[in-house]
């Protein structure tokens, strides 16, 4: 191979030709692409057209999205009228002062307009949701609005907050921010419903400098806020019949009335746990440590399963019984109770004095029905029985 080489070496040199016999190697051809054997052929009906320059030309077109939106005012289009009457009177009757007249309209024309564009310019808007919000309870929503401008201020800015699904009622104005520096707002909601409360974006408009056009832009920015049932005041059973259901132990110190231990008292100790009787026999004071309640979880179960040609009715219902629920969870646990809510398709959340209701109104709030056709694909999905979950006491909605 080494001789073959310096021989075509050689002959590349002289400018012969090489030997036909000669290995020289040859790129190799690059295969076509072998279409799929069930793809259907060119110009048959179900294979896709191709788009020629016109039709990408003409999808474009209709797919572009206007960086700015202006819109007349009411002053404004009065304004557009009589400048369209100014200078039809001024063509017919070359009279120089409705020439005059006509610029003076036109450039205030494009005053506004200049002066709205640099008004608009380089804000960045951000938006802070609370931290919780509840059906029938007004929260606020705060909005932050930054001019990045060195020196030129922006005036007259409104901020529409948009929902995905929901119109845009909520805005907040701002008179003027300065060059290099941020105005907060905030605007007062109440939810009507429950569920995932979903923010797209903002719009940002101005009507400066004369009010006679209303000029805006639209700037994505996600946010979500999740919306928890409404909670109403329940009266629930007297404590004795809480502690009947599952009694009271001493698996630890804690504040129940019991006694779980009986030690000498040391600094820092609260006096009103000094056990006289034991602490005058002994002589020094005896301090009584609690025994902590153990009580069985109260258990919320809720039937998700919506039944074949259920209409508006199911749904109501469905609502009624999730705020119902939402309301005795809450009150069993600012009694101290530990509290499970379930789905009888085996979701579930827990909830007691130390953790809070936050878990518990959260998945109240996410709570969707589930059409009877599914049950047993979610079921067999989970790993569950055929039959779900049983059903225990204490609760049940």
């Amino acid at each position: 191979m080494v001789a073959d080489r310096r021989q075509a070496e050689s002959l590349a040199v002289r400018g012969d030709k090489p030997p036909r016999d000669s290995r020289v190697t040859r790129p190799e051809a690059t295969p076509l692409p072998v279409p799929h054997p069930l793809a259907p052929l060119p110009g048959t009906p179900g294979a896709p057209r191709p788009e020629n320059a016109l039709t990408r030309l003409w999808r474009s077109f209709f797919s572009f999205k206007m960086p700015r939106r202006l819109k007349f005012t009411r002053e404004g289009k009065y304004f557009v009228g009589i400048t369209l009457g100014v200078g039809f009177a001024a063509i017919n009757t070359g009279n120089n002062l409705l020439y005059l007249l006509l610029g003076m309209l036109l450039s205030l024309m494009v005053v506004s307009s200049v002066m709205s564009e640099l008004s608009l310019r380089t804000l960045t808007v951000t938006r802070r949701l609370p931290t919780r919000a509840q059906v029938g309870r007004a929260h606020l929503v705060e909005i932050e609005v930054y001019n990045h401008k060195k020196r030129i201020p922006s005036y007259a800015i409104e901020v529409e907050d948009l929902r995905a699904g929901q119109p845009a009622d909520k805005r907040c104005f701002f008179l003027k921010i300065s060059p290099s520096s941020a105005q907060v707002a905030a605007y007062r909601r109440t939810p009507a419903r429950r569920g995932r409360d979903r923010h797209t974006g903002f719009r940002i408009a101005t009507r400066f400098p004369f009010g006679l056009f209303e000029k805006s832009r639209e700037v994505m920015a996600d946010g979500e806020l999740v919306i928890y049932p409404a909670v109403d005041p329940v009266r629930l059973p007297p404590e004795d019949r809480g502690r009947a259901l599952g009694g009271v132990g001493t698996a630890g110190r804690g504040t129940s009335d019991e006694t779980y231990a009986l030690r000498p008292m040391r600094e820092g100790d609260d006096p009103r746990d000094i056990y006289w009787r034991k602490s005058a026999i002994t002589s020094q004071m005896v301090l009584r440590e609690r025994a902590r309640e153990t009580r069985p979880d109260v258990r919320l179960v809720i039937d998700v399963v919506r039944p074949k040609g259920s209409g508006d009715a199911f749904a109501q219902q469905f609502e009624k019984r999730i705020r119902e629920v939402a309301s005795r969870a809450v009150a069993h646990i600012k009694r101290g109770d530990g509290v499970v809510v379930a789905t009888n398709l085996g979701e579930e959340a827990r909830g007691d004095r130390n953790i809070g209701s936050d878990r518990i109104l959260r998945f109240l709030a996410l709570l969707d029905a589930v059409d009877e056709d599914r049950v047993q694909e979610i079921q067999e999905r989970r790993g569950l029985s055929r039959g779900g979950p049983g059903r225990t006491s204490g609760g049940h909605a």
